[in-house]
Parts: C-alpha cells; structure tokens; sequence
C-alpha cells in the first residue's frame, strides 16, 4: 500500500524525546489547505511541516493543530534533518526554503544543522497590562516587541524558571506569542528563556527557534557578542547556538529522529 513518509523528529537536541519534536511531511505535490490543516491537527504537535520540492528549493509550509504559522525554526530544523538523513540533499548541499518568512537556508556543520534566517530586532514597548498578569511575573526588567512577539526580560533565572502563566489571559494578548528571556547564571548558556504561544494553540513550546532571532540580537547588544548559547527552559529543554550576520541570524543545533512512518492517502 502506498503513502506519503512522515518523520517526527526532535530538534535542538542530540538525545531523543528532548528538545522539540515536529513533524516533517514529504510531498510530491501540493495538497489543499484543508487536509494540511487536518493532518497537523493529527500529528497534534507544535508544528508539522510539509515539504514539496521545486527544483533547487522546497516549498515549506507549517501547521500548528489550530493554524498555519508564518515562521518556524525547530519544524525547519526538522525538515532539513530529514532531507540530508534520507540523503535527498548530500551532506555538502543547501537546503533552500521558499515559506510565508520568505527564503530560509540550512547547511549541514558537522553534527549540527546550521539555519539562516531573518534577524528580528527588538524595540521597546509598553506591552498591555494584562501581558505581565498573566505571566504572574512581579516586574519586567524590559518589555519589547519583534515583528512576531513580545519579549519580557526578567531579573533572574529562579523567576522564569518558577513562572506559572495563566494561559486563558495570556491568549487574549495580540501577538503571536511571549517570549520571557533572562541573563544566565550559569558558564555553560549566555541567556534562558521560555516562548508561550496560547493563541496559536500552544501553551508552551519547547524550543523556539524563531524567537531566536529575536532573542540574539537582543542578547547580542545587552553582553556585546556576536556568538552566543542560549537555552530553553521548558519541560523537555533544548540549546540553540545563535551568530548574528548582516540582516541575518544563524540558529545552530542538532536534531534526531524518533519516528518513521507512512500517511495513508
């Protein structure tokens, strides 16, 4: 019986059922919204991304199970994990990304994935009242906004790493989603952070690759470096190395499979 190959992958990670797992989808043709929207919702993963080649690029597109999304790192980290492990593309090829986020690239360095992606600078905002109730953060030591998200510094990791939003106020916020950030303590990660996305149907999500592109000119500025670590501190838990470029940020990590399987069409 034929099918379609379908993979779920964790990303930003070496060790499975860390990091943050996706869906890739290999298509050979484009297929309606409507039955990409229904498979995302079965796969009921942060994103599953869908793939169908046109000659030197892919055309990728993403999913949440509620909505398509216009930029996503951990799925694309996903998809080109998959293209270089089924040997669709050699380990020395470019992966070229046609997206709603406009022309996105990954090479392979060595044991990590290298993604190339529009950089988002932060400005400051005054970000509505309900932003900082829901976070039930005492006080923002900064709050911004990127084309996607808000970002909210706090003081210290206890704090982020203690918050408990309440997730029904924080949907209301209109924004993609919250990105709460903070400073390590550690030597080991050069900033921490959290990314919450309610509206878009995910509480929290793992490891946001995305909000890295934010989170490192950010983080760039505030320590004076161009190449940095950071670490998502969710549940599962993931590293992203991130360099800044010209326009651009390099989102660095590593990904592994945990499953293979077919999508009976």
């Amino acid at each position: 019986m034929s099918g379609i190959p379908i993979f779920q992958v964790d990303a930003f990670t070496s060790r499975p059922f860390r990091g943050n797992p996706a869906a890739v989808c290999l298509l050979k043709a484009k297929r309606e919204d409507s039955w990409l929207q229904d498979v995302a919702r079965e796969m009921n993963l942060s994103e599953t991304a869908f793939l169908v080649p046109q000659g030197d690029f892919f055309h990728l597109r993403w999913f949440t199970p509620a909505c398509e999304v216009e930029l996503c790192g951990h799925a694309t980290l996903a998809s080109a994990h998959i293209l270089y492990e089924e040997k669709i593309l050699k380990s020395r090829q470019q992966a070229r990304f046609h997206t709603l986020g406009g022309p996105l690239f990954a090479s392979r360095k060595n044991s990590r994935i290298e993604l190339d992606f529009p950089v988002d600078p932060v400005a400051r905002a005054d970000g509505p009242r309900e932003l900082t109730e829901a976070l039930g953060c005492k006080k923002a030591v900064f709050i911004g906004r990127g084309r996607f998200d808000y970002l909210v510094e706090l003081s210290g990791e206890q704090e982020l790493r203690s918050l408990k939003p309440d997730f029904r106020k924080l949907a209301v916020v209109t924004t993609r989603g919250i990105i709460v950030t903070c400073r390590a303590e550690s030597g080991e990660f050069d900033f921490i952070s959290r990314f919450f996305a309610p509206a878009y149907g995910i509480d929290e999500d793992p490891v946001t690759g995305s909000a890295h592109c934010a989170l490192a000119p950010y983080w760039a500025d505030k320590l004076g470096k161009e190449e940095l670590t950071g670490f998502q501190a969710s549940a599962r838990g993931g590293v992203v190395q991130v360099r800044l470029g010209e326009g651009r940020v390099y989102l660095g990590g590593e990904a592994v499979t945990v499953l293979r399987g077919t999508l009976l069409d």
